[in-house]
């Protein structure tokens, strides 16, 4: 009887430890920053986006240059002008200023935008490829690299950058 009851406690401490280890989940990471940066979409997206950039500078250092003539011209001739033609003058200037501060904000959206736009693709690429790999592997979670304090589990990097081919 003694026998009986130690073999149904290892019988069902057994089946207990069986099943609490088919209960745990398989979990990978991988750092998602660092593989969208490691995308050859990814360099040619970020060298649109640098020479839209770079275009809106321009229009800008050029819309400044503008500006400053124009401040450098009236100043001169301030004192050869009507008090009216000068308070013309200075609503004129402050018109370009507000104008160019629009363009600035305008610009910067538009940059934001055409970034987004950009990378959007490319991240839903890179979510795809993480989700077959850790489906291939049987990985239930996939965590986030950059947020993790202790990694030891699978990190799926060179699997990932295998399935898209980088």
């Amino acid at each position: 009887m003694k026998n009986f009851k130690t073999l149904l406690l290892a019988t069902a401490l057994f089946i207990g430890a069986t099943s609490l280890m088919s209960a745990q989940s398989k979990i990978a990471h991988i750092n998602t920053q660092e593989l969208i940066q490691a995308m050859p979409e990814y360099k040619a997206a970020q060298a649109e986006i640098e020479k839209l950039g770079k275009t809106y500078e321009a229009q800008i250092q050029d819309s400044l240059k503008e500006l400053d003539n124009k401040l450098k011209q009236y100043n001169a001739e301030a004192e050869s002008q009507t008090e009216e033609t000068n308070i013309e003058r200075m609503k004129e200037v402050e018109g370009m200023k507000q104008s160019l501060t629009q363009f600035q904000q305008t610009a910067q959206q538009d940059l934001q935008k055409k970034e987004f736009d950009l990378l959007k693709p490319i991240t839903e690429k890179a979510k795809v490829a993480i989700e077959k790999v850790a489906a291939d592997q049987g990985f239930d979670y996939v965590l986030e690299a950059g947020g993790l304090i202790v990694a030891k589990g699978k990190d799926l990097m060179a699997d990932v950058k295998a399935q898209l081919g980088i």
